[in-house]
C-alpha cells in the first residue's frame, strides 16, 4: 500500500520547483565533501569528472576526505596536480572507522554556506551546484537539504547491474519524490545530498556510529521541522556488479536501518511529538516494510508451492482457499512491482531496460541474503563498515604519468562515460 501510494501520488505530479534566478544576488561559496577510503582504482576518473563541474571555481570547495592510515590512497593522489579549489583533509586515526566520523571531522575545514556530499565513483552533472546553489536561494527557510537523483552509468555491465539500475530508478525517481509528495520524511541517499551548513552544525552533524548515516540524518531533520527536497539533478554512479559485494554492500545499509528505527524509537512519544500523527505513521511504515520485505521474503516465497499446487506446511493451520487467496494476493503484487519497475525505466535513458523488469523477482533473494547478514552484524559488528569496492567498470587503467597523473587516455569506459 505503501509503495503503491508513493508511486500513484509521483506519477500524477510533474511540478518542479522553481528555481528564481536572481542575477543580482551572489551565489554562495560550497564545500564538497568526498570521503575516501583505498580508492585508488577511482581516483584519477574522480579528479577528472570533478573537473567537469562548472560552478565557479572561485567560489567551490572541494575537500578530499581521507583516513591517516590510508596511504594507498594519498600516495595515489600525491602524483595528481590538484588544482587550487581541491584539497584534502587527513582524519586522525580513531573510532569508529566509518565515512560519517571522517566527514564529522572535515566539516571544520569547510569554507562554504552550503555543504554537499559525494563518493568517490560519483560522475554529476556539470551544472549541479549552480543549480542547487540558485535553489536554495528561492527555496523557504525550511527547507534545508537538496537530494538529487541518483543513477548508474554501467547498466549494460551485466544483469546485476541492470537490476540495480532499475532499483535506483523506482527509488530515486518515483518512490522518494511520491513520499515526499505525501507529506512524510524522507530517508536521504548517501551522495547527491546538499545542506544549509548552519543547521548541518546545528544538528550535530552525521551519527558516526550509524553505517547510514545519510537515512538517520534525514529523519533528524524531520523530527526539527525541517524539509528536504528532491531537486532535478542528476549523478551517476558505478552499480555494484558482482554478488558477494552487493551482498556486503546491501547488508551495511539494512544494518544501518535497523540501528536508525532503534536509535529514533528509544523515545517513541518524543518521536510522536516531534513528528506528528502523520509522519510518525509513515516513520513506522517505511523502515518496518522496508526491512519485512527482506527478512519474511523466504515466507513469501514459499506460497509458490501453493500456486503450482504443492503441499504448503500452513494447510495444517490454516483452509486450502484461504492459502490460495494468500498466494494470488502476493502474485498480484509481484505484478504491481513488475508494472511500477517497468514505469521507472520507461524513460529515454532507461528504456533498454523495462525487458528486464520481470527478472527483478529473481533479484531480490539476494536482499534476503543481505538482510540476515545484516542481523547477525548488528549483534556482533553494529559498527563495522562493510567497504563497497569502486573501479569495477573501469576496464583497464594506464599507470599514472608523473607529468600529470590525471589523464585518463589508458582507461576503456562504457558509452556513458566517454564525454570524461
Amino acid at each position: 500500500m505503501l509503495k503503491t501510494s508513493a508511486f500513484i501520488a509521483s506519477v500524477t505530479n510533474r511540478e518542479k520547483p522553481e528555481v528564481v534566478n536572481k542575477p543580482k544576488q551572489r551565489l554562495p561559496k560550497v564545500s564538497i565533501l568526498v570521503p575516501l577510503f583505498r580508492e585508488t582504482e577511482i581516483a584519477h576518473a574522480l579528479i577528472a569528472r570533478l573537473t567537469r563541474l562548472t560552478y565557479p571555481k572561485c567560489l567551490l570547495d572541494v575537500i578530499l576526505v581521507m583516513e591517516e592510515e590510508d596511504e594507498t590512497t594519498r600516495k595515489t593522489l600525491a602524483g595528481i596536480d590538484l588544482p587550487p579549489w581541491i584539497r584534502p583533509v587527513i582524519v586522525p586515526e580513531g573510532s569508529p572507522r566509518t565515512k560519517p566520523r571522517a566527514m564529522n571531522y572535515a566539516l571544520d575545514f569547510c569554507q562554504g554556506d552550503i555543504i554537499g556530499i559525494f563518493d568517490a565513483e560519483d560522475a554529476p552533472d556539470p551544472d549541479q551546484i549552480t543549480i542547487v546553489a540558485r535553489r536554495f536561494q528561492s527555496a523557504p527557510p525550511d527547507v534545508v537539504c537538496l537530494q538529487g537523483v541518483l543513477d548508474y552509468y554501467n547498466p549494460r555491465q551485466n544483469w546485476l547491474a541492470r537490476c540495480f539500475t532499475i532499483e535506483y530508478a523506482t527509488w530515486f525517481r518515483l518512490m522518494l519524490p511520491g513520499l515526499a509528495r505525501l507529506g512524510f520524511a524522507i530517508p536521504l541517499g548517501g551522495t547527491t545530498l546538499y545542506f544549509r551548513r548552519k543547521v548541518l552544525e546545528e544538528l550535530g552533524g552525521w551519527d558516526a556510529h550509524n553505517v547510514t548515516e545519510d537515512a538517520d540524518l534525514g529523519f533528524r531533520l524531520a523530527r526539527h521541522g525541517y524539509r528536504t527536497e528532491m531537486i532535478d539533478t542528476v549523478t551517476e554512479e558505478e552499480a555494484n556488479c558482482r554478488p558477494w559485494p552487493w551482498i556486503k554492500q546491501r547488508s551495511r545499509w539494512l544494518k544501518g536501518y535497523m540501528t536508525t528505527y532503534l536509535v529514533h524509537m528509544r523515545q517513541p512519544g518524543l518521536l510522536y511529538r516531534q513528528l506528528g500523527a502523520w509522519k510518525f505513521w509513515g516513520f513506522q511504515a517505511h523502515f518496518l516494510t522496508a526491512l519485512s520485505q527482506f527478512i519474511l521474503a523466504p515466507f513469501l516465497w514459499s506460497f509458490w508451492l501453493v500456486l503450482f499446487g504443492f503441499y504448503h506446511p500452513l494447510e495444517a493451520i490454516l483452509p486450502y482457499s484461504a492459502l490460495v487467496a494468500l498466494g494470488s494476493m502476493f502474485l498480484s503484487v509481484e505484478v504491481l512491482n513488475i508494472a511500477i519497475h517497468a514505469t521507472a525505466v520507461s524513460g529515454r535513458r532507461h528504456k533498454h531496460l523495462i525487458a528486464w523488469a520481470p527478472t527483478m523477482h529473481f533479484y531480490s533473494p539476494l536482499g534476503a541474503i543481505a538482510a540476515y547478514k545484516a542481523l547477525y552484524e548488528l549483534v556482533l559488528k553494529p559498527f563495522f563498515w562493510d567497504k563497497t569496492a569502486h573501479g569495477l567498470s573501469l576496464v583497464a587503467v594506464a599507470p599514472p604519468r608523473s607529468d600529470d597523473a590525471a589523464d585518463l587516455s589508458g582507461i576503456e569506459l562504457e558509452p556513458r562515460h566517454e564525454s570524461f
